[in-house]
């Protein structure tokens, strides 16, 4: 009987582990004061992320029924859900509860994204962004950019205020985001019509075998040339990886120049980012500009997008040579 007993609780372990909540604890600005608020906010944040670590432990859909998510926010996580696995690394959850005019925001909740086939125990560790509206439903769920963009973007100078930094963050959060879950509804709604696409490529004049000398060739595309190459590059990649690792017109920590604006319309921003783009045929190095308009705050968009390779042959392109917002508005 005794053996029995035993080999019967190592049939039910696992299931136990897997049902064990996630405990969330989020910290909002001490001008903030609303604890129930709070704890409705703590406990859907943790029952998402519960089903989150056990639908990746059974390897199956998430079952999203009766958690407090709107279709937006639901339908972001499957997306990311449809492309790769991914858990929450921690029992316990502790992050920043940013409060603006519009809801609410918690950008720090730790994941480790596995992809399908590996074991449960290896991935690369990410961090997630999650926001809520003024009741605490779950209004998105992505995944965030570099930690560190966030803390330049957090601290940049006076010239754009706080919320106005935040949201450009999340706004890059997201379109960073459609990349990796190729989105390309929500990369056609958020470049304007008149969109300006810009890429550069290395050109390497040759004599015989020997190179004499590199160069960036760029070359222009319109939204709809833009989004037919991006259609084309979505069907024959089975996986994307985009991420953000740097901010500002001087790299890493340049917070007083992490988002720009123009000094004839307020409504208008640049922000220069260094991208590392990795799928399954293609990976390389570069700087992306994004000159985005909030004329329409529900609905931002993007006007200018560059890239730029980061080395030239064997050095760094130049500083002075990395687009700006001044290249375009002033």
């Amino acid at each position: 009987m005794k053996n029995y007993l035993v080999l019967f609780a190592l049939v039910l372990w696992p299931l136990t582990f897997i049902a064990q909540p996630v405990n969330v604890r989020l910290h909002p600005d001490t001008s903030f004061n609303n604890d129930k608020l709070v704890a409705v906010m703590e406990g859907n944040l943790s029952g998402v992320l519960t089903e989150i670590n056990a639908a990746q432990r059974e390897k199956r859909p998430l079952n999203l029924d009766g958690l407090a998510m709107d279709e937006f926010a639901k339908a972001g996580l499957r997306m990311l859900w449809a492309n790769v696995f991914f858990y929450c690394d921690d029992d316990y959850v502790v992050d920043r509860l940013w409060n603006f005019s519009d809801g609410f925001m918690a950008r720090s909740i730790p994941i480790i994204i596995t992809p399908e086939g590996e074991e449960f125990a290896s991935g690369v560790f990410q961090e997630a962004v999650v926001e809520f509206d003024k009741k605490g439903v779950i209004s998105d769920f992505r995944f965030a950019i570099d930690a560190a963009v966030g803390e330049s973007m957090e601290q940049g100078g006076d010239a754009v205020d706080m919320e106005r930094r935040m949201q450009i963050l999340a706004y890059c959060d997201r379109f960073r985001t459609a990349y990796n879950t190729k989105d390309l509804a929500f990369i056609e709604q958020v470049f304007s019509d008149d969109a300006l696409i810009i890429t550069g490529k290395v050109v390497t004049a040759r004599k015989g075998d020997n190179p004499i000398a590199s160069t960036v060739s760029y070359k222009r595309y319109d939204k709809q040339q833009y989004l037919n190459n991006l259609r084309r590059v979505f069907a024959r990649n089975s996986w994307i990886e985009v991420k953000f690792s740097q901010i500002g017109e001087h790299g890493e920590g340049d917070g007083e120049r992490a988002v720009t604006r123009s000094t004839e319309n307020p409504n208008i921003y640049g922000v220069r980012l260094r991208q590392e783009w990795n799928s399954s045929t293609y990976s390389d190095m570069g700087y992306v500009f994004l000159l985005w308009d909030f004329t329409d705050e529900e609905h931002p968009v993007i006007h200018v997008r560059t890239w730029q390779p980061e080395y030239v042959g064997a050095s760094k392109l130049p500083e002075d040579e990395i687009f700006t917002i001044d290249d375009f508005v002033r």
